[in-house]
């Protein structure tokens, strides 16, 4: 091919004109998994749910935080494991989501802590030793005893306890920590004995072999 030539072709592919004709790979469509309804739910609900959770709100460094902070609030012990272990940092992080108006305030209830650790001990939350961790936490557990430096880590802690503590004790292992059974079968065996003679009353013969 003489330059011309050459010249002239790379100026029609510059102008979008192929020289040699190539199809175009057509993109696979998306892997779509059906969608499940819990029961109790709507469809229209679990339709939402799964829009929100395909969402990510935490950035990693956020999520970490509030892991080690759920897990302080609710650690493990001889009953059940730790918040975290229960699921609570997923749980906050639909919340967040579910309602937005909370993202300010955990958002910067987050870079709060990580600024005032970074003041107190040289390095952010997640970096600080246990015991830095749970010297900072005093500091903003107690909303009545905050110090007024103090007042806007401890609006953010108390979000966080309660959000912890609903996200703990509506999962399974925290409605099992609760001891919580629901409704249950169980046997009447009438009026007790004690109560009867109370009101000086008692069963018929007959009342006492019906069903029997």
């Amino acid at each position: 091919m003489k330059r011309r030539d050459s010249l002239k072709a790379l100026s029609l592919t510059g102008f979008g004109l192929a020289v040699t004709p190539v199809e175009a790979a057509v993109p696979a469509p998306p892997d779509v998994k059906p969608l499940k309804i819990p029961g109790g739910r709507q469809k229209f609900e679990a339709e939402r749910d799964a829009k929100l959770n395909a969402e990510k709100f935490f950035t990693p460094h956020e999520l970490q935080t509030v892991t080690v902070l759920s897990d302080i609030i609710i650690p493990a012990d001889e009953r059940s494991g730790s918040a975290s272990q229960a699921g609570v940092p997923a749980f906050i992080e639909f919340m967040m989501k579910d309602q937005p108006r909370n993202q300010t305030p955990m958002r910067g209830g987050i870079r709060w802590l990580d600024n005032t650790c970074v003041k107190r001990y040289g390095k952010q939350f997640v970096q600080c030793t246990k015991a830095q961790q749970i010297d900072m936490v005093e500091q903003i557990a107690y909303p009545g005893k905050a110090k007024p430096d103090m007042t806007q880590g401890a609006a953010f802690f108390s979000m966080m306890r309660n959000m912890t503590a609903t996200g703990f004790f509506t999962s399974q292992m925290g409605i099992k920590d609760l001891g919580y059974v629901g409704n249950t079968p169980n046997q009447w065996d009438g009026v007790p004995e004690d109560v009867l003679k109370q009101y000086g009353l008692a069963y018929e013969e007959r009342e006492l072999t019906q069903g029997k």
